[in-house]
């Protein structure tokens, strides 16, 4: 069940900020205020303190620090999502550890996640507030996925066909697929029912350099294809996934009949690295018509051009939708572009990417 966070446009975002560190809850509070459609109407130190502030003060957003004492942030918001759902962004360390913690919590609905320095913590802050205070404004918007059990999160709807064994196996096809916002879970979705003998895929999703290793390796016990993170100059074969690393770019490049990953360490793409676009642009040079392109959920645009580009080299292009998106970005202006050719709900991806090979 998807839930609409809607904003009234001349009252104020309310948000209440739960960290343990009493720095980082003034840093955050500061930066928040700096803008003047945000107040932050409350702060707590820990989950406990943070529950009851909930009910007393009815916050729009919350940020949520990953690791406290008492009682871990992942299983508040466990809780959270299954009383009283409502948008959260997760401030997380840049450590594996961290990063392994803050996938959970995106698996549990958390609508997006900021980093935390380790050092020079007021310097620090004070560079990432823009990003702080643009993803607090973009979660007041999102919609929030209503935590389920296990055995309801699947439906048939999310299942393929039977696939006749060989079916697929070609090295001509590729998927290309791009995402931000809420897509680490959209990603999931496409990939754990994709057969194993699928063409190969290359995936840019917006993250950081120590999450894109612990995310890759999520997916591929999720997935039924082998899903890695992509190495520079390695071959791309099917039943294969290739996921860019964080902070540096994936573009497929093509060695005579063989397509490779070629990574680049060259300059943000619309304030990415890895960027959608570079991907894209990339696979619609190198691979033109037998590639599928896929815009995910996302804030932003990055994407929307570089898909525009494999629509007119001949390749089929396929957006989520508005209602399943978490934020309707990126996919949304590609839509705007005119350059996507099924608009289709989540749950639905990869049985339209499945047809579309069906017909080539």
């Amino acid at each position: 069940m998807l839930q609409a966070k809607k904003n009234i446009s001349n009252k104020k975002i309310r948000v209440l900020v739960v960290d343990d560190s009493a720095l980082v809850r003034k840093m955050l509070t500061e930066m928040l205020q700096q803008d003047p459609l945000i107040e932050v109407v409350g702060v707590a130190q820990d989950p406990f303190i943070a529950r009851e502030k909930i009910k007393q003060l009815n916050p729009d957003v919350l940020t949520l620090d990953v690791e406290m004492p008492r009682m871990d942030g992942v299983t508040f918001l466990r809780n959270l999502m299954r009383l009283r759902p409502m948008p959260v962004v997760m401030v997380s360390t840049l450590t594996q550890k961290g990063g392994e913690i803050t996938l959970d919590a995106l698996e549990l609905g958390a609508v997006d996640f900021v980093s935390k320095p380790t050092v020079d913590i007021a310097h620090a802050f004070g560079d990432y507030a823009e990003e702080i205070i643009a993803k607090v404004k973009v979660a007041s918007k999102a919609r929030v996925r209503e935590l389920k059990t296990a055995a309801e999160r699947y439906s048939a709807d999310a299942v393929l066909p039977a696939i006749k064994p060989g079916h697929f196996k070609t090295t001509d096809k590729l998927i290309a697929i791009g995402a931000s916002t809420g897509g680490t879970e959209a990603i999931r979705e496409v990939l754990e029912v994709m057969p194993a003998d699928s063409p190969a895929m290359v995936i840019t999703q917006h993250i950081p350099e120590a999450f894109s290793k612990p995310f890759s390796e999520r997916m591929n016990r999720c997935s039924q294809m082998s899903v890695t993170e992509a190495g520079d100059g390695e071959q791309i074969i099917p039943g294969h996934v290739y996921i860019a690393p964080g902070d540096r770019h994936l573009l497929v490049v093509r060695d005579g009949a063989r397509l490779r990953c070629r990574l680049s360490d060259g300059p943000p793409v619309n304030r990415h690295r890895p960027s959608v676009d570079v991907m894209f642009r990339s696979v619609a040079q190198n691979v033109g018509l037998n590639a599928i392109g896929v815009i995910l959920t996302g804030m932003g645009d990055d994407g929307a051009r570089g898909m525009q580009e494999m629509q007119q080299a001949g390749a089929h292009t396929i957006a989520q939708d508005e209602k399943t998106s978490v934020v309707w970005g990126m996919p949304g202006v590609a839509v705007e572009l005119d350059c996507v050719d099924e608009i289709v709900p989540l749950h639905n991806v990869a049985n339209k990417i499945h047809r579309a090979l069906e017909r080539d």
